[in-house]
């Protein structure tokens, strides 16, 4: 018989105990271990006490929702654990609230339990490549990867994992242009996203990176894809 893979210690932030037990049980026999917790204090609290290699958290929680776990998580924190959101509505505001306030992916319910593995998966891998990987610099902006920390003129950004991967892969190829399916083969391998995926991560990454200072440095290139260059001594 073939010996179980280790696949990740994950935790599961649901209220809805049908659906953390059906995705629990589904995991452990992928081989994940689970934790589990119903609200958002709860898991607040074990997400920043514990190291999980991944966070599946519901959007709506009794006592703190999921927007605040994850803004709480990232800043008073100061965790970088790969979060997959699950929400209810799929409108473009609530993924982009839900990427903004620090989620790295999310599914909307009802979803395919093998996608979940999936997204999970590819979240895990994303993060444990991460780790090593060299600084680099653009103008004032700075990126350490394997610290999980970015600085603009001496300023740390709060920045999901995801943003950070974008930098990373913008940066090294820095001034070059890179296309968006070259970024999404990279960061999603074969479990490319919906359309909006990449949009929002950017949207959020241009307004954290670039809106509170006096010059761009991330740069849309029509039909060809986008960059990271400072053009700010750049005549027109």
């Amino acid at each position: 018989m073939q010996e179980k893979q280790q696949s990740g210690l994950v935790l599961i932030i649901e209220d809805n105990r049908n659906i953390s037990e059906m995705v629990g049980e589904f995991l452990e026999s992928c081989g994940f271990e689970i934790d589990y917790a119903a609200d958002g204090v709860d898991g607040y609290r074990l997400a920043s006490e514990n190291t999980y290699d991944a966070i599946v958290l519901d959007l709506m929680l009794p006592r703190m929702d999921g927007v605040e776990v994850c803004k709480r998580l990232r800043g008073e924190a100061r965790k970088a654990t790969p979060i997959l959101m699950l929400t209810a509505r799929d409108t473009l505001d609530d993924k982009l609230t839900g990427l903004s306030s620090g989620a790295d992916d999310y599914l909307t319910k009802p979803f395919a339990i093998r996608e979940l593995e999936a997204r999970l998966h590819a979240l895990i891998r994303r993060d444990r490549r991460q780790i090593g990987a060299e600084a680099l610099r653009v103008g004032d902006l700075e990126l350490d990867p394997g610290a999980m920390r970015a600085t603009r003129a001496g300023i740390e950004l709060q920045l999901s994992p995801i943003a950070l991967r974008l930098l990373s892969i913008l940066m090294r190829e820095s001034p070059k242009v890179v296309s968006r399916q070259e970024i999404e083969r990279e960061i999603w391998g074969n479990d490319m996203p919906d359309s909006d995926t990449l949009r929002s991560h950017l949207y959020n990454l241009r307004k954290v990176m670039d809106k509170p200072f006096p010059h761009p440095l991330l740069h849309t290139v029509q039909s060809a894809g986008y960059r990271i260059a400072d053009l700010s001594g750049q005549p027109g």
